[in-house]
């Protein structure tokens, strides 16, 4: 996995239009651009719904290593269905993502793996 980070922040559209125009703007001198990800979320409440206090456990857990969801839901000590959802909301969000590996006599089971190997949050109210 790369050393990516991903800012998770609140802004308005305007923000992010002023944010994509200074990249830009870099791109046309030359410059590089630091790698990483950038999730803006125009409410706090919104992104609030995604980063309850559980899914920060979750990516913690997660970080810097794949997990199947068991190992991952007991290694939290919380139900595998309530860890499942979250890993799916987290997923659709950009924050992890998850593959299906052959698990020998049993089928297959689902490993979640982090998106990246840091988080950082950005908030002004």
């Amino acid at each position: 996995m790369k050393k990516t980070k991903i800012t998770l922040r609140v802004g308005s559209t305007e923000d992010f239009f002023d944010r994509l125009l200074e990249h830009a703007k870099k791109l046309d001198k030359g410059e590089t651009l630091p790698p990483g990800i950038t999730i803006t979320f125009e409410d706090p409440e919104d992104l609030l719904e995604v980063l309850t206090s559980e899914r920060v456990r979750l990516l913690r857990k997660v970080k810097g290593e794949s997990l199947q969801i068991s190992a991952l839901a007991s290694g939290l000590k919380r139900d595998v269905r309530a860890v499942s959802r979250d890993v799916s909301l987290l997923e659709k969000a950009g924050l992890l993502r998850t593959r299906y590996q052959s698990n020998p006599g049993h089928g297959r089971m689902k490993i979640v793996e982090p998106v990246a190997q840091q988080y950082k949050l950005t908030a002004n109210l």
